[in-house]
């Protein structure tokens, strides 16, 4: 191969890299947050407790389907809580 057959190569490659730089970002951008400080404060975990569960939870925003997590009043910046999960702030009030 010619130096400037490899030299184009390396042009074509390093401009689609160029290129998909910002589609990364982007989905990296959409990754799920937590708010892990505010769940250890709070005992959050994933499973009921005592038959309380963040489905009957008047804080808990359930999500866009039975399979998506949904989110909680109480802890902000954390779009991962289950419809399965409890934590000490569990409210029916």
């Amino acid at each position: 191969m010619s130096a400037n057959q490899t030299r184009r190569k390396l042009c074509k490659s390093a401009g689609v890299v160029f290129m998909m730089l910002p589609i990364m970002t982007v989905c990296t951008a959409a990754q799920a947050k937590t708010n892990a400080e505010l769940r250890d404060k709070l005992k959050y975990q994933n499973s009921p407790k005592n038959g309380n569960s963040c489905t009957s939870c008047l804080e808990f925003t359930p999500g866009a389907s039975d399979q998506k997590m949904g989110t909680c009043k109480v802890i902000p910046d954390d779009d991962e809580i289950s419809a399965q999960g409890y934590c000490d702030a569990w409210n029916t009030m």
